[in-house]
């Protein structure tokens, strides 16, 4: 100490270095090796120079977005209602880099194979520096395919998918770019979304006059929403402008911002609708079927999102104990801490992998009817699956950094608010198992697409041969009570058959531990002696 300038206490040492920059698609190899796999090749070029820009730039300004949250404006200095919501700056350029990059609709404006696993990557790297802007990009590109049905709302689609931002809050004409939010739930009904009491009633100049509310109304700053209600001849789905085409604000008022867990850069609202004029999309009374293919791509991104938290989590995790210090050598070399790490290194990678499969399902649904069914069933199981794991994981890699991982100078604190979200976003756990229960029995495609599926890994290890066995055999007969262990199971082993096919080093260990049953029930119960340093070495370089 006697080297320390008067009156300094203490040197400071023993303290890892920033984490950032980094660049997230370099540091990446499940990603990158996903992305290759799934059919995403042509699109690397786009993904390397977003990840670089995710890993420094965004990472920085999403500290800054989360900090300095919306807020709400109802009406302007003279008393005139604006309903506006304003954000921080560094929320206005993290959308602009997403949007302009493709992150909102490249699926769309650059259509082709391997366009839908490219902005699935995109939308990951995206997620890991701020996860609420991703809340209105996922809503504007699930929406696309839906306008682009409807020949007088061309326009909307276009410029949807278009990669322009524009925060501005003009009519859509004045815009080269635009993003969509959507209202479906209601106080008495959340996903049973058949009890909306919101009416749609027709108008002279074939629109319709919304009244009512939303309990949940996203991203209330966007320039359309896609929102239920009841018309005359049942439930529907419209699309509802927040500036009409003459410029007058549309008949609706933001009653508060939600005060949420997390999610802090983006906004959601409650909304009361005074007669808003709204274009209908689709029939009458056939509003849930309208919104059936934006669940699909709203519920792939739930896995993206959730995958995408894991790896930040995991990344924060290893960085720290690789240059931490404790009990005489660094954290990484403790074997305790390496058999946690390792365990997590095998989550993510799985929930990684699996989420860009699916994603090239979703690409080849238009052509090939079988990989549209297991689209179909596979989001709602990752979803299910993924969402629940991310919880527990985020907060895993939190104590492997201690006191530090619980301070908002670590993006952990704002990783572990928003893990909670995308289980509950897109309906709750239940709602998926109900959904693949009613697709199991009604649409005979799924069981065939699933099976197909694992079939395609058997062979290759005996746990893996004698658990899908078991697994097909239930398939068809689970109960409701019993669905989600059955869906717990249909994960486990649909992610075993992605690791298996590319032939990870993460396969072996993954079917040991949550197939063969070498695994308890917390993370970092892997079976010991196992050989951790191949799956260390893949989640970021030294």
């Amino acid at each position: 100490m006697d080297d320390l300038p008067p009156f300094e206490t203490h040197r400071v040492d023993n303290q890892p270095p920033p984490f950032d920059p980094r660049d997230l698609w370099a540091d990446d190899v499940v990603l990158r090796e996903s992305v290759a796999r799934e059919g995403g090749d042509a699109f690397t070029g786009r993904l390397a120079g977003y990840g670089a820009l995710a890993g420094d730039e965004l990472y920085r300004l999403g500290f800054d977005a989360n900090r300095d949250r919306p807020c709400l404006c109802t009406h302007d200095r003279t008393g005139q209602r604006i309903d506006l919501v304003e954000f921080h700056p560094a929320y206005h350029r993290l959308m602009e880099a997403a949007k302009t990059h493709g992150v909102g609709g490249l699926s769309w404006h650059e259509p082709g194979p391997g366009a839908h696993v490219a902005r699935a990557a995109l939308s990951y790297l995206h997620h890991q520096a701020e996860a609420g802007t991703s809340c209105p990009l996922t809503m504007t590109h699930a929406a696309v395919p839906v306008l682009q049905r409807e020949p007088a709302l061309r326009e909307w689609a276009a410029k949807a998918a278009a990669p322009h931002y524009d925060p501005r809050d003009v009519p859509i004409a004045n815009k080269a770019g635009i993003t969509l939010g959507m209202g479906m739930t209601e106080k008495q009904g959340g996903s049973d979304v058949r009890v909306n009491a919101t009416t749609a009633t027709p108008t002279s100049d074939g629109m319709y006059a919304l009244v009512g509310h939303k309990w949940f109304f996203s991203a209330p700053m966007c320039d359309g929403f896609l929102v239920l209600a009841q018309a005359s001849g049942g439930l529907a789905c419209f699309l509802m402008p927040r500036r009409l085409e003459n410029g007058e604000k549309n008949a609706f008022r933001l009653m508060r911002l939600k005060d949420k867990l997390g999610d802090w850069a983006n906004a959601s609202s409650e909304v009361e609708f005074t007669g808003a004029r709204a274009w209908r999309l689709g029939d009458e009374g056939r509003g849930v079927a309208t919104i059936i293919e934006m669940v699909m791509l709203t519920r792939l991104d739930c896995m993206l999102g959730s995958a995408a938290e894991m790896r930040m989590a995991l990344a924060q995790a290893l960085h720290h104990a690789r240059h931490r210090t404790a009990f005489g050598k660094l954290l990484v070399e403790h074997a305790l801490m390496r058999n946690v790490l390792a365990d997590l290194a095998l989550e993510s990678e799985a929930a990684t992998a699996f989420s860009l499969r699916v994603a090239r399902a979703v690409d080849a649904a238009a052509s090939d009817l079988t990989e549209a069914a297991f689209a179909r069933i596979a989001t709602a199981v990752g979803k299910f699956w993924i969402c629940k794991r991310a919880p527990a994981f985020v907060n895993e890699a939190q104590e492997c950094l201690g006191g530090a991982g619980y301070v908002e100078e670590s993006i952990l604190p704002r990783l572990y608010r928003q893990a909670p979200l995308n289980s509950i976003w897109e309906g709750s756990g239940n709602i998926q198992c109900l959904d693949v229960l009613r697709a199991l029995a009604r649409e005979p495609g799924t069981i065939e697409a699933v099976t197909r599926e694992l079939a395609s890994a058997v062979g290759g290890d005996a746990v893996y041969d004698v658990f899908v066995e078991r697994l097909l055999v239930d398939l068809p007969s689970t109960q409701e009570a019993g669905a989600r262990m059955l869906l717990e199971r249909l994960a486990l082993a649909l992610q075993a058959a992605v690791l298996l096919r590319a032939g990870s080093p993460a396969a072996a260990l993954f079917l040991r531990s949550r197939l063969g049953g070498e695994h308890g029930l917390a993370f970092g119960t892997l079976p010991a002696g196992s050989d951790v340093a191949p799956l260390l070495a893949r989640v970021l370089p030294a």
